[in-house]
């Protein structure tokens, strides 16, 4: 596949990542990370996936994809199967025992059924044999895209679940209603079950009309009271993170 002459170019860090050229992103986009060693291929995919709406972060090693999997949030990953730093399934592997549930679609020169096989046992919910069709391509990120967001409003929680539309706990009995920003915290918390959030990250993204971090601390307080203190961690000198889901 060759790189459409519309193609910008792509400034490459040497961590793995990819930065792309500024943008103006559409509000709620949905987030799709793309970990590709192939550089003229990851800035086709780049340049094509975000004329259809999706914003894109890209990295160029099993390393560093595995660092963005784990740190921020998307609705669906493409991932290249043989990568240089960590392979593939090796990488995608790590991110499921991490928690990490975002749907994956496995890109492959390598196309047998055991291949296949091989690749959706490791965690992948799609397949996708090189060469292949862009529209094909598409189609099947849409339909990831469909089942993810069909799934993606209830979160499990150490003790229960969040139905986020709901504002409920369930799971622990009578269902527990939740504030508008109890809820907002806890979605945020309970959507990237492996990362510590500081308490000024949490105070820009729940509490952006507040100035002073003790609103966070506050609303870590009144969670704790209302679905027990092992909902939410305190990871001393860092900030907090979801308590520990069971297996």
């Amino acid at each position: 596949m060759q790189a459409p002459p519309y193609a910008e170019s792509v400034g490459r860090r040497d961590d793995g990542d990819v930065t792309s050229p500024p943008r103006q992103e559409l509000v709620g986009a949905p987030r799709l990370l793309l970990v590709e060693d192939e550089a003229e291929l990851a800035e086709m995919l780049r340049e094509l996936l975000t004329e259809e709406g999706y914003a894109v972060d890209v990295a160029t090693n099993g390393q560093a994809g595995l660092h963005r999997g784990l740190v921020d949030r998307y609705d669906v990953v493409v991932l290249d199967r043989r990568l240089p730093a960590l392979d593939g399934l090796d990488l995608l592997g790590r991110w499921r025992r991490s928690g990490v549930t975002t749907p994956v679609l496995l890109l492959s020169a390598l196309g047998n059924p055991a291949e296949r096989v091989e690749g959706l046992d490791a965690g992948a919910e799609d397949y996708l044999t090189k060469p292949f069709d862009v529209d094909e391509l598409l189609a099947r990120l849409r339909a990831l895209l469909r089942r993810h967001l069909d799934h993606a409003h209830v979160l499990p929680l150490p003790a229960g679940r969040l139905d986020v539309d709901a504002r409920e706990v369930l799971g622990v009995g009578a269902p527990i209603g939740l504030s508008e920003r109890e809820c907002e915290l806890l979605t945020t918390l309970a959507g990237r079950p492996q990362r510590v959030f500081g308490r000024d990250d949490l105070l820009a993204l729940v509490f952006p009309d507040a100035s002073n971090p003790v609103a966070v601390d506050t609303y870590v307080h009144y969670l704790r009271r209302k679905l027990g203190r092992g909902v939410i961690e305190t990871i001393r000198g860092r900030g907090y993170r979801i308590g520990r889901c069971p297996p």
